[in-house]
């Protein structure tokens, strides 16, 4: 028995992942090649030259892992921490637990900043994370968090950790060409994101760049990585170097839509686009206020392209709402998570998701079934 599947068209304007362009919806269909044919390797330099150019950075080890942000994370937190290290990671909602959680599994000793969901790290409880860890290996926080949407300062926090030496680890996977991201001037040390959000490529790849300093921790690491498969030593000369050594099959067809993805936000321009998701924010916010919708994040640290809101008080089901909203109108947005399950909507406008008539078709639709 053959089985067939037709997915529907969608209109996708949750926490991820976004609509995408046509353009990088054939280059995922063009022929396979082999992961070292030179063509593709080719393909690769010029991926790696636009990470840099859209993350602001000159570093060296900046690539694009085989896997999903996840485990971005997991390679930024594996490849820097070993057993007995001591950490700061920064928590205010599922993916700072997340990055605790791994953490610990890599054996280091987890001091936990806790900051109530929709709020910022502020730079006064690194301060006081400072005087209980005062040499911590590591500080790693996300700077747009997407169970919230609660857009992180980042750069006050940097001169703190590195005027105590130690590395800045920064979750950018909902900022990253979204939103204002400068990972040399604001002295990120690691960094990684998706590619399933505001760049609009298909879900399943994760960019990540390297520091000097953190390139230097690496190698001077006395215990292997945990992970083979996350292992930088490893992977690295996979992807520098005029002769690649072969790690993994990468999956050519996901980064054929990369390369493109990252070809349109270089035709657009970086400035430009983190421009269209504040003019577009501020048309949702105006239209979401209008029909009762109330913003859980301070307007000061609202990430512009992922909103979270407290629906109307009429709605006294929300999961009833959002499924006819994808079954009548085929339109997704996202629930909340934790303590905010059924108490919220993430409403994404990220990438090519982030338009006006995007806009006008969630409010249209809202319009008709309120």
């Amino acid at each position: 028995m053959a089985y067939t599947f037709n997915p529907p068209k969608r209109y996708l304007m949750g926490p991820g992942p976004s609509d995408a362009h046509p353009r990088v919806l054939k280059a995922m269909a063009s022929p396979l090649i082999g992961h070292l044919d030179p063509h593709f390797v080719t393909m690769m330099d010029q991926v790696k030259d636009m990470v840099q150019k859209t993350f602001l950075t000159q570093n060296n080890l900046t690539f694009v892992v085989s896997a999903p942000g996840s485990a971005g994370m997991e390679t930024c937190l594996a490849n820097l921490l070993e057993p007995g290290d001591e950490c700061i990671i920064c928590i205010n909602g599922v993916f700072g637990g997340r990055m605790a959680e791994i953490a610990e599994r890599c054996g280091a000793t987890v001091h936990k900043v806790m900051t109530p969901w929709g709020k910022v790290t502020s730079e006064q409880q690194i301060k006081d994370a400072l005087k209980d860890c005062p040499k911590p290996k590591l500080v790693a926080l996300v700077h747009a968090e997407t169970s919230t949407g609660a857009l992180q300062p980042l750069e006050e926090i940097s001169k703190l950790v590195h005027d105590v030496d130690s590395l800045l680890v920064v979750d950018a996977v909902t900022s990253y060409c979204g939103v204002p991201l400068k990972v040399d001037e604001w002295g990120i040390d690691a960094i990684y994101t998706g590619s399933q959000k505001n760049l609009s490529a298909p879900p399943g790849l994760s960019p990540v760049s390297f520091s000097p300093r953190a390139v230097e921790v690496l190698e001077n690491r006395k215990t292997k990585v945990q992970s083979w498969f996350l292992d930088l030593n490893l992977v690295k000369n996979y992807w520098v170097g005029a002769k690649r050594a072969y790690h993994h099959t990468a999956p050519v067809s996901a980064v054929f839509a990369l390369h493109e993805a990252l070809n349109l936000v270089m035709e657009e321009g970086l400035e430009n686009r983190w421009k269209r998701h504040y003019e577009v924010h501020d048309y949702l916010q105006q239209e979401l206020e209008a029909l009762g919708f109330k913003y859980l994040v301070d307007k000061a640290h609202r990430l512009p392209n992922l909103n979270s809101v407290y629906l109307p008080e009429s709605v006294t089901d929300e999961a009833a709402l959002r499924t006819k909203l994808l079954n009548d109108f085929n339109i997704e947005v996202g629930g909340g998570l934790g303590d905010f399950a059924g108490k919220i909507w993430r409403i994404g406008i990220m990438g090519e998701s982030c338009t006006h008539n995007h806009v006008n078709m969630l409010i249209g639709a809202l319009k008709e079934i309120l």
